[in-house]
C-alpha cells in the first residue's frame, strides 16, 4: 500500500469540507459558529476545518462541550476538546448534565430503553440553550456522511417521515430560540475522518460509548460497514441516491410553541427534557 501524503491528504479533506461550505453557503460574513466539541474524531476535525476556513471568510468560533456523565468515558473526551481548543486558541464553554440538569447519565439510564435517548435529548438541550445564550446564529456538529446515511435509514426503518426534513448540511431557522445546526463534514466519510486524525497525530477521543451498543445506530452502523466491505462505494451510491430523490420542506415551524416549563421551542406544550425530569421524579 502506498505511503499517503499528509499534505496532499489534508489538501483534499479541507477542500472538499471547503467546497461544502461555500456551495451551501453555511456560513455567512460576521457569524458566531458555535461548534458541538466532544473531542471525538468528527469533532475535532469540524473545529479545525472551521478555524482554517476563517482565512476565506471573516466569522467568529466559539467552541461547546457537554459532559454527560459516563463514567471512564467522558473524562478523555472533554480532555482532547480542552487541548485542541487551547491549541487553536478557541473559547471553550464547558457544560455538564449534572451541573445543568442536576444528574449524570450514569444515574437515570436504568430507567431507559436505551442510554441514547435521554442522551440525545439532554446534549441537545444543553447545546441549544447554550449556544443561544451566547448569541450563535449556528451550531456546527460534527455529522460525517455515515452519520448522515444512519440517520435517514433509523427514521425510515421508524416511520418517522418528520425527520427526513433534517436531511442535509443545514437546518433552516424555523424558531427564534432553536439555533440552526450545520453538518460541514456532510460528504465527508467517516473513515476519511479517522485518515485525517491518525496522518496527523491529532489529540482525539477514540473510545466507543459504553451504551452506544444498545442503539439502533449501532446495528445499522455495523449492517451498511459490512455491506461497503463486500461492495465498495455502497455508501457513496445511497447517499447520492438520497441526494437525487429526496426534496422535503420544512412543515413544523408552524407547530413550534415554548415550553410551557423551561421555554425551549417544542412541538408541544412540554419539551421532551422537562417531560423527561417530571418522569424521573414521580
Amino acid at each position: 500500500m502506498a505511503k499517503l501524503d499528509v499534505n496532499e491528504y489534508n489538501e483534499m479533506i479541507f477542500t472538499r469540507i471547503n467546497n461544502l461550505i461555500s456551495e451551501h453557503k453555511l456560513i455567512k460574513e460576521n457569524e458566531l459558529i458555535a461548534v458541538a466539541l466532544s473531542g471525538g474524531k468528527d469533532s475535532v476535525l469540524t473545529l479545525h476545518a472551521l478555524k482554517g476556513y476563517q482565512e476565506f471568510l471573516d466569522f467568529d468560533l466559539v467552541a461547546i462541550s457537554v459532559d454527560e456523565g459516563i463514567k471512564g468515558y467522558r473524562a478523555h473526551g472533554i480532555d482532547a476538546a480542552v487541548n485542541n481548543a487551547r491549541e487553536l486558541g478557541i473559547e471553550l464553554i464547558q457544560k455538564s448534565f449534572l451541573e445543568d440538569e442536576g444528574f449524570a447519565l450514569d444515574d437515570i439510564y436504568q430507567e431507559f430503553k436505551s442510554a441514547c435517548i435521554p442522551c440525545g435529548v439532554f446534549r441537545r438541550n444543553i447545546l441549544n440553550k447554550t449556544a443561544y445564550e451566547v448569541g450563535a446564529s449556528k451550531i456546527a456538529t460534527g455529522h460525517n456522511l455515515d452519520d448522515e446515511i444512519q440517520s435517514f435509514l433509523m427514521s425510515f426503518a421508524r416511520g418517522d417521515t418528520i425527520k427526513f426534513s433534517k436531511f442535509g448540511p443545514e437546518l433552516d431557522v424555523i424558531h427564534p430560540k432553536l439555533v440552526p445546526r450545520i453538518k460541514p463534514l456532510w460528504n465527508t466519510p467517516e473513515k476519511d475522518v479517522g485518515t485525517w486524525a491518525i496522518l496527523n497525530n491529532i489529540e482525539i477521543h477514540l473510545d466507543e460509548c459504553p451504551y452506544s451498543h444498545l442503539s439502533l445506530r449501532a446495528k445499522i452502523k455495523e449492517f451498511l460497514n459490512v455491506n461497503e466491505d463486500a461492495y465498495p462505494g455502497l455508501k457513496k451510491n445511497i447517499m447520492e441516491s438520497f441526494q437525487k430523490i429526496l426534496t422535503f420542506e420544512n412543515d413544523i415551524s408552524t407547530n413550534l410553541n415554548e415550553c410551557e416549563l423551561c421555554g425551549e421551542p417544542t412541538s408541544s406544550n412540554i419539551c421532551k427534557a422537562c417531560e423527561i425530569k417530571k418522569d424521573l421524579v414521580s
